[in-house]
């Protein structure tokens, strides 16, 4: 660990770097044992790609070392899962009732597609891309690394063993609909391209985020609120009719 921190001795000054190692043991028929070490880095408001791969490459000699095996991998994992982020909120009936629909009705409709999309992994794909739908925009638009966030996203709905909706809505006993998400989200406020892409400052700023853990919560909260979108509009007027306005508002916008 002291190794991997003189590699990026600023990180220290910030109270921030390597902070453990984890080990484990894994097999493989086609070469044997493979023993993963996983270097845990608190990389403050950065992404930290570049930092914790600068760490690995610089600790993979002593590691070398001591088990007399090559490295052959010293890359960061994008599967987060210690930066982990939970987001939870509450839908009151009224709030979905539309022309034709009640909002009871909604509900117990959003309840069965939840039950679909935990039982068919053909619905369950299609529901978390459409959270990362906004989460990814929130990333483009604050510049970082949009397919990261999408990958480690997919890896954690497959952690079980067997790939499920990130979301999970229920009705509470007053007959409500609560939705919550847990989703690991590795972003950053500073590095990478953020300091000279002038769009992704503008963003950050309108956000007011202050910190890497802040903008995470956003990132999440849009990905909840507009799995809500998607789904209710599936189980009332149907998908398409949404998307067509949107069409014909790209169409008017192009013809102005």
């Amino acid at each position: 660990i002291e190794l991997a921190n003189s590699k990026k001795p600023d990180l220290i000054k910030m109270g921030a770097g390597a902070k453990d190692l984890e080990l484990t043991v894994l097999n493989n028929k086609n070469i044997g044992t493979i023993l993963r070490i996983h270097l845990l880095v608190d990389t403050k408001d950065a992404m930290g790609a570049n930092t914790v791969d600068t760490m690995l490459e610089g600790i993979s000699p002593l590691i070398e070392k001591i088990v007399n095996k090559k490295a052959v991998l010293k890359i960061i994992s994008n599967l987060s899962d210690k930066r982990l982020v939970k987001v939870k909120g509450k839908v009151l009936k009224e709030s979905l009732t539309t022309k034709g629909f009640k909002g009871e009705e909604v509900i117990e409709d959003i309840i069965k597609v939840q039950a679909i999309a935990e039982a068919d992994i053909y619905r369950a794909v299609t529901n978390n891309k459409g959270i990362l739908n906004g989460m990814g925009a929130v990333a483009l638009a604050v510049s970082n690394d949009w397919r990261a966030l999408e990958a480690g996203a997919h890896g954690y709905a497959a952690k079980s063993g067997k790939y499920l909706p990130l979301t999970k809505w229920t009705k509470t006993s007053s007959g409500d609909l609560m939705g919550e998400m847990i989703v690991p989200i590795a972003v950053g406020i500073t590095g990478g391209a953020i300091s000279a892409y002038p769009v992704a400052r503008v963003s950050l700023k309108i956000l007011n985020v202050k910190s890497a853990q802040e903008l995470a919560c956003v990132m999440a909260s849009v990905g909840l609120a507009q799995n809500l979108a998607a789904l209710r509009a599936l189980v009332s007027e149907g998908i398409q009719e949404g998307h067509m306005r949107l069409h014909n508002r790209i169409k008017e916008n192009n013809n102005d």
